[in-house]
């Protein structure tokens, strides 16, 4: 590489033409600079190497910042190094780090980046292409226009369509700007607008919960006035949160509350169940919302909770009711969901309280007598704890069940959906084609798995212990607010 060439920019290296005088070639591909000189050579956007617990991970840099002043650097490859000769500047990376879930995402220090490993740069977009997609950008609005697709003075949009993700939710392309886009995420109901930008990087440092301090996974749209600080704290009973712990501490001396604002249904031994309508308790749900959406990369729902029932799973003590975990649910559900969104709290994680909030969403389900699901596409720990618990269940039913039994009939035990259920059984390679029929044969590895589940001690919901019955909604109490 020449002398005077910098990252980011096209150099001798071998493989791709000169750019003439005004020529426009084809689409340039990522440069890789195999040698950079220090860290304020990386730029956001770029992919370079970083040590992680003892290994050395690729890594995408999205910000990065001046770790004495807590200073966003908005320095892109476009942009001439720092200029950091006399070494004041110590950089922090806040990295992604490929191929890894985005709970990963952390700030580096400069230390940590392996500059003896290739970099990988952006490439970067000439004028003419810019231009070319605001050129198509127009044609698009006007082709819709012309259609009469949006009619002048047509109906807004509604609520139901606010509360769309990603997948349906399709914005107008335009020119991006965060204050906007944060401002979306606080008035309307999508939790994430525009994942893309305003999600990628995480805005809280440590959330407090009683006892507990608690490491944030994902993007939460908290005011902010409370984003960014060092420490969240939040009361554990009614959920308000605080910037500071003066603020906290004179409001743990006011609050009376011992438990969710909610109706209980359950009680066995230390665990709890309370029930409540998003409608009647909005404030404590969206700042249940709100708090969720640290662990919770898909979700979506924030501001509009009304249409949902929440299930708070709670530890008993003689301090009170401590939250655990909770579920939600559609009080209307034209697919027959039994589950909206479900979440255990990270300090109660892996201690089996996971399964026992699926448990209990099944435990409504029959007490309805329907069957029921959860809303799709589950998280990628929701996946997994639900193939679980569906595949315990069914193991559990067809090893103490004598005779013939249907894929129906498994349903009406269950109150799986068929669906779940097949999905199950192919993951337990059960299913078998025998004599023109299908069949479920539980292999030895199948069955060992069992026996060593059962040895195990397990929490479980006792359904003596219910004391709920299903509710019946007018269309008044539909209606959104």
């Amino acid at each position: 590489m020449g002398g005077g060439s910098r990252p980011g920019t096209p150099s001798s290296m071998g493989g791709g033409a000169s750019g003439g005088s005004g020529s426009v070639g084809p689409k340039a591909e990522p440069v890789t600079v195999s040698i950079v000189s220090g860290a304020a050579m990386l730029s956001i956007g770029c992919k370079a190497f970083f040590e992680k617990d003892g290994e050395i991970r690729q890594a995408e840099i999205l910000s990065i910042r001046d770790k004495a002043k807590r200073q966003i650097i908005q320095r892109t490859a476009d942009d001439a190094p720092i200029d950091n000769s006399d070494g004041t500047v110590e950089y922090e990376f806040y990295v992604h780090y490929v191929e890894f879930n985005k709970r990963l995402d952390e700030w580096v220090i400069d230390t940590r980046a392996r500059l003896d490993k290739p970099v990988t740069f952006p490439k970067k977009k000439n004028k003419a292409t810019i231009a070319g997609t605001q050129q198509s950008v127009r044609d698009k609005r006007r082709k819709t226009n012309i259609g009469g697709s949006v009619a002048a003075g047509s109906v807004p949009q509604t609520p139901e369509a606010i509360r769309h993700d990603d997948s349906v939710y399709t914005a107008p392309v335009e020119t991006f700007s965060k204050e906007k886009e944060i401002e979306k995420l606080r008035t309307q109901g999508s939790m994430t607008q525009s994942t893309s930008e305003v999600a990628r990087m995480k805005n809280l440092n440590i959330i407090e919960m009683g006892q507990f301090q608690v490491e944030p996974w994902y993007f939460s749209p908290y005011p902010l006035e409370y984003a960014y600080t060092p420490t969240l704290y939040i009361c554990e009973f009614c959920l308000c949160f605080y910037a500071n712990r003066t603020q906290y501490g004179r409001h743990r001396t006011k609050c009376t509350l011992q438990h969710p604002p909610g109706n209980e249904i359950y009680r066995k031994d230390e665990i709890s169940f309370f029930e409540i309508d998003g409608r009647r308790q909005k404030t404590y749900c969206r700042n249940l919302c709100l708090l969720s959406k640290c662990f919770l990369d898909h979700k979506t729902l924030y501001y509009d909770v009304d249409p949902f029932l929440f299930y708070i799973l709670t530890k008993r003590d003689e301090r009170g009711c401590h939250i655990i975990g909770y579920f939600s649910k559609e009080k209307e559900s034209a697919d027959n969901y039994n589950l909206a969104c479900i979440l255990t709290l990270p300090q109660y994680q892996r201690m089996g309280f996971g399964r026992v909030l699926i448990q209990f969403s099944y435990e409504l389900s029959k007490a309805e007598g329907k069957v029921g699901s959860p809303e799709k596409p589950l998280s990628d720990l929701g996946l997994l704890s639900y193939r679980t618990y569906w595949s315990e269940i069914l193991v559990d039913v067809l090893i103490g069940y004598d005779g013939e039994i249907s894929i129906d009939e498994l349903s009406h035990i269950t109150s799986f959906t068929t669906q779940d259920i097949m999905h199950a059984l192919f993951n337990l390679d059960a299913l078998r084609y025998y004599h023109g029929q299908h069949c479920i044969v539980l292999s030895e590895r199948v069955v060992e798995a069992y026996d060593r589940f059962q040895k195990k001690k397990h929490r479980k919901i006792d359904s003596g212990c219910l004391k709920w019955s299903p509710k019946v909604f007018s269309q008044a109490e539909l209606r959104y607010l």
